[in-house]
Parts: structure tokens; C-alpha cells; sequence
């Protein structure tokens, strides 16, 4: 199963500022995912943000926020009903989404469940597992096996970007290549 950017949807779920104090991972989450955010801008593949109850965990980091459209609230730990509608809207390339990239937080709760509601309705999910964590390693650990068991493809968020870009023929090769060389 590969990625391609006409039937990608970027599922960013549930980074958010007072969740992410006590992920201590939680700043390399930003980063990765915020690399996912630029290359798929870049590539002009659709995203999906959502935020899980913002009165008590806060808003997404603003830098992050930015890149993508506004979010969807949500009280469920499953996003899997806003990121469905999303992909269901038709793409800009006027194709069907069949492959849904998640980062965000936490593993074993809102990516886990998420996933698996997903990967029921029928899509390829591709877990980002550098954009992706848990409060407590063991969490984390056990829901990524618990994901790929269930047929979720783990990835990394470099590899994600250049199986979008497919070339360095591409005429956005260089902008790519140039946000995954950057200094974290």
C-alpha cells in the first residue's frame, strides 16, 4: 500500500497546549507534525485538525494552527466522524480520499481509537509514528502494535513527505527536501 498525494487526507488530531505539558514527547510531535502540515500545503493535500474538548485542554499551538484549516471540536475520543467527513468532500483533483496520514496525541487513546473506527470503514491509515505519542512510553508502545496488528502502517513523517513527493523530478522536490533537512 503507498501513499498518494491525490487520495491523501493529513489527520492531525488533538495537539493541544495543556495535553501537550505533560507528553514528553510532546514537542517533537509539534515539530513532526508541523513538517507534515508545510509538505502537504506544499503538495496541496487536504488536512483535518481536531480538537478534543479545548475549554480543558487548550487550543492548538498556534504555529501549527496556522498551517491548517480551523478545527473540529469534538467530546469523542474517536475523530474518525470529522475526519470521514472530511473525506468525503471532494478533492480539488476530483478523487476519492483512500489513505488517511494521523499524527497527533495520545497513541492508546484518540489516534488508537480513531484508527481502528477507520480502518472499519474501509481506509488505508498510515500512523506517523515520530508524530505520535503518549504520556507513558508503555501506552504509546503498546497501542502502535496494537494498530499495526490491526492493519494501520506505521510510518515516519520524512518518509510520508517523500512518498507524496514520488521524484526528484518533482518541481517541489527542493522545498521538500529542504523541510526535512531542517534543523530541529
Amino acid at each position: 500500500m503507498r501513499l498518494d498525494p491525490a487520495t491523501s487526507l493529513l489527520c492531525v488530531i488533538d495537539i493541544q497546549e495543556r495535553l501537550l505539558a505533560a507528553v514528553p514527547a510532546g514537542a517533537a510531535v509539534v515539530r513532526r507534525a508541523t513538517r507534515l502540515a508545510r509538505g502537504a500545503a506544499c503538495l496541496g493535500i487536504r488536512a483535518v485538525l481536531t480538537e478534543q474538548y479545548p475549554e480543558g485542554l487548550g487550543p492548538t499551538p498556534a504555529d501549527l494552527a496556522g498551517l491548517l484549516p480551523a478545527a473540529v471540536t469534538k467530546l469523542d475520543f474517536s475523530a474518525a466522524t470529522p475526519i470521514a467527513a472530511a473525506a468525503a468532500r471532494p478533492t480539488p483533483m476530483g478523487t476519492t480520499v483512500e489513505s488517511l496520514v494521523i499524527c497527533g496525541l495520545e497513541t492508546h487513546v484518540c489516534i488508537a481509537h480513531s484508527a481502528l473506527d477507520l480502518l472499519a470503514q474501509g481506509y488505508g491509515v498510515f500512523v506517523v509514528v515520530d508524530a505520535v505519542a503518549s504520556r507513558h512510553v508503555i501506552d504509546h508502545e503498546v497501542a502502535m502494535r496494537r494498530l499495526e496488528g490491526a492493519g494501520a502502517v506505521p510510518v515516519t513523517s520524512e518518509a510520508v513527505i517523500f512518498e507524496w513527493c514520488r521524484s526528484a523530478t518533482h518541481p517541489q522536490f527542493q522545498a521538500l527536501r529542504r523541510l526535512v533537512v531542517e534543523p530541529e
